[in-house]
């Protein structure tokens, strides 16, 4: 169930008008989807190219939350193409141009047309805390395994 919270998105100066702000496909989704605001134009990403590609957009997120900028699962699948920092994290008192970090893992140069979904926005809640100094800390089941203790892999 969705609650009554909201994320003020405002437009580029230079931002298309004609293209959607960010929307959920189905009733069940968790993200919203992204979209290439190039004012018209192609962007080509080649194999191992990482680029920031415009949304066009700005947004306002409420304190105590995040965006989490995630993949497609589409675009990652079939033609290598990810989030470089995923998931990427919009802070709730971002205010600049909200843009996606995108890699090109694939074997083939991969063209982004303007108004292409090309991530999803996830809001999810955030907890800070405060970080003190301590001389010892708790036993745990783990213990100091290290990375990859727990099992393969």
């Amino acid at each position: 169930m969705a609650q009554d919270l909201q994320v003020l998105v405002q437009r580029e100066p230079e931002a298309d008008p004609a293209l959607p702000l960010p929307e959920y496909q189905t009733h069940g989704a968790a993200g919203a989807d992204l979209r290439a605001d190039l004012q018209g134009a192609e962007l080509v990403l080649q194999p191992g190219e990482i680029k920031l590609v415009p949304t066009g957009l700005r947004v306002e997120i409420p304190h105590g939350y995040e965006m989490q900028v995630r993949p497609r699962s589409g675009l990652a699948l079939k033609h290598g193409i990810t989030v470089a920092n995923a998931p990427g994290t919009i802070d709730s008192d971002y205010r600049g141009p909200l843009g996606v970090i995108l890699i090109n893992l694939g074997q083939q140069a991969f063209t982004i047309a303007h108004g292409d979904r090309i991530a999803q926005a996830v809001i999810a809640p955030v907890v800070q805390m405060t970080y003190r100094l301590a001389e010892t800390l708790s036993d745990s089941d783990r213990g100091k395994g290290g990375f990859g203790s727990t099992g393969r892999g």
